[in-house]
């Protein structure tokens, strides 16, 4: 019985941040980073048909063999990623998505709050996407509102872990 948690979003929203609260709180937890996983470990780049997607099909499979939470985040695009995790959902006995829905200037401000990146804000701009979410059931948009202790808080009481 494991659980599923996705966090989604562009650049800059929180996603990685969140990802990592929930991993250090969540004992038998697997975190699957789209960043490592893509850029990282097989340096390939963000589009359909890409190797990271397999990789992360096969990490899911493992995690859900193996732990009881798996924690996917990233942009993770809907029209790359969306159809291998519309098929991965069906095997999770719970599955949580999460969609940072934030505005283009709140996410450059909160890109703007990292220490060290890779990226700059005309990157995120170029990148934006205004809404990319998966439109699936009981799918959690989260808006600039929604601070990091409100967005872990809702997450775990989801899955009852609050």
């Amino acid at each position: 019985m494991t659980t599923l948690i996705i966090i989604r979003g562009n650049s800059g929203s929180g996603k990685t941040t969140l990802a990592h609260q929930l991993h250090r709180v969540l004992p038998d937890s697997l975190l699957i980073s789209q960043d490592i996983v893509r850029r990282e470990m097989l340096n390939v780049k963000d589009q359909v048909g890409n190797l990271s997607i397999s990789l992360i099909e096969q990490l899911l499979e493992f995690g859900n063999q193996q732990e009881q939470f798996v924690i996917l985040e990233g942009i993770l695009k809907n029209s790359v990623y969306g159809p291998m995790i519309r098929k991965q959902i069906q095997y999770f006995s719970q599955v949580v998505t999460v969609y940072y829905q934030l505005s283009l200037n709140e996410t450059v401000r909160r890109h703007c709050t990292k220490q060290v990146t890779d990226f700059t804000p005309n990157d995120l701009t170029r990148w934006y996407q205004r809404d990319d979410s998966l439109r699936v059931e009981g799918e959690m948009i989260f808006d600039e509102s929604v601070s990091l202790m409100m967005a872990e808080k809702q997450i775990l009481t989801k899955i009852n872990k609050y």
